[in-house]
């Protein structure tokens, strides 16, 4: 059974914040004056019982006092309450006490049998009282009532003082027990909400990552290969000013092509990051592992909106051109039937050898070098492979931050491709990258 200290309610973590069992001292008070005018009544009835009973007044009060106190108890203890209230019913005791401690037990949480079968047992007191009281006092005033006229008037008094307690109270519990369900439903509910936003701050933080991850690629990307062919056509250029002023000429023309190249790409960039036009990041909803798959290999980098086309495999050729006229034996190989892939598959080929070519720039000036493209049904192969570095080749002194390969790496593996890099037995090096490509379409 449950104690009735649970219906008044409790603290925020189910522990009384008054004294003993009161939810509060407001509570404890309440139930003081309760039990005090429970006691005042049953003292005052307790005398008249024991005038009418033949013994000393004073036991009467004594014996009304107790049986009164004990609505204090009726929080904790509502079951003992009843039962005194059932036991001293026929001492004509008990008003208040009976009806507020049925109410109290009906209230709370104690299983509905027991609930009624002190009711029961209640009524039945109420009942013999009343009937054996009101014959009493008939005849006392010398009226003799048919006996179902005593019968009648004993249960409207009996049920009259038991139902309306019993049932107020079990209407009380019930609406108690369902604010309190729908207190916890709101408590859980608003844990989860504080669940899901810090799931959302750490995809927003995990977003806000990537996102510069993006950009610290994209600006690798743009940069080093511009930047390199530059420093290698400014070596060329200290080399054969003196003896060949022709030459000087068309390798400034050619360092001034490409810094302007490099500053568009910078400025497209950047005005990519800067659109006031561009709808702020917001976190986006978990897809299906398929429609994940299907927008990655569908939907380009963000560096090819807004206005920007991003490279694709018809650009290979005039990469490969550049990287010839900085001096570079480049041999351009396409295997297959030249196809449209998606313009993420193809912006990523043309990075894989865009920065294949910017490290033999860096690390092997003058090596030979074959790029080869195979074009299949689903998927796109991307070769590059050097030999080593010619001798005698000048010394360009171009800086390696290591981030090149990580970069690579990271594009194939975002479209679920595989990418392999490594030195070759000639003394050359190798990269390879494999483009899976779902939603591939044929050009007509």
């Amino acid at each position: 059974m449950t104690t009735t200290g649970e219906v008044a309610g409790k603290g925020e973590r189910g522990v009384p914040e008054g004294p003993w069992w009161w939810a509060g001292r407001r509570s404890m008070w309440f139930d003081v004056v309760l039990a005090a005018a429970s006691a005042g009544e049953c003292a005052v009835e307790g005398v008249f019982f024991a005038d009418g009973a033949g013994i000393p007044a004073v036991l009467g009060a004594v014996l009304g006092l107790v049986a009164g106190s004990t609505l204090l108890l009726r929080r904790r203890w509502a079951i003992a309450v009843v039962l005194v209230s059932v036991a001293v019913a026929p001492a004509e005791m008990g008003f208040l006490l009976g009806i507020v401690s049925l109410y109290t037990l009906a209230a709370t949480d104690t299983p509905r049998r027991i609930v009624a079968a002190l009711a029961g047992a209640s009524v039945t007191a109420t009942l013999v009282m009343t009937f054996v009281g009101f014959q009493r006092d008939m005849r006392h005033d010398g009226y003799a009532p048919p006996l179902w006229v005593v019968g009648l008037v004993a249960v409207l008094m009996s049920l009259g003082l038991t139902a309306p307690p019993v049932l107020f109270g079990l209407y009380v519990g019930a609406r108690r027990r369902l604010v309190d369900s729908l207190r916890e439903r709101a408590d859980g509910l608003q844990r989860e909400l504080v669940l899901l936003a810090d799931r959302a701050e750490e995809r927003a933080e995990w977003a806000r990552n990537e996102e510069r991850t993006r950009i610290a690629r994209e600006m690798h990307d743009v940069v080093a290969h511009r930047v390199s062919l530059m420093v290698v056509h400014a070596a060329a250029l200290q080399a054969v000013a003196a003896k060949d002023p022709g030459r000087a000429s068309r390798n400034a023309g050619l360092i001034g092509d490409l810094g302007r190249e490099a500053l568009t790409e910078l400025r497209e960039m950047l005005g990519v990051l800067r659109s006031a036009d561009r709808p702020a990041m917001t976190v986006p909803p978990v897809p299906l592992p398929a429609q994940a798959e299907a927008a990655e290999a569908a939907a380009p980098d963000a560096s090819g909106t807004a206005g920007a086309e991003p490279p694709s495999l018809a650009d290979v050729e005039a990469l490969v051109a550049e990287s010839r006229a900085a001096g570079m034996t480049v041999e351009l190989a396409v295997e297959g039937e030249r196809s449209r892939y998606a313009p993420g598959v193809e912006q990523a080929a043309y990075r894989v050898v865009q920065e294949a070519l910017t490290n033999v720039h860096k690390h092997a000036s003058g090596a030979s070098t074959q790029v080869r493209l195979a074009c299949r049904d689903d998927e796109l192969a991307v070769l590059v492979v050097n030999g080593p570095g010619a001798l005698g080749s000048s010394d360009v002194r171009l800086p390696s931050g290591g981030n090149g390969l990580v970069g690579m790496r990271e594009r194939v593996k975002a479209l679920h491709g595989g990418f392999v890099a490594g030195p070759t037995d000639a003394g050359g090096f190798r990269v390879s990258a494999l483009l899976p490509d779902r939603i591939r379409l044929q050009v007509p």
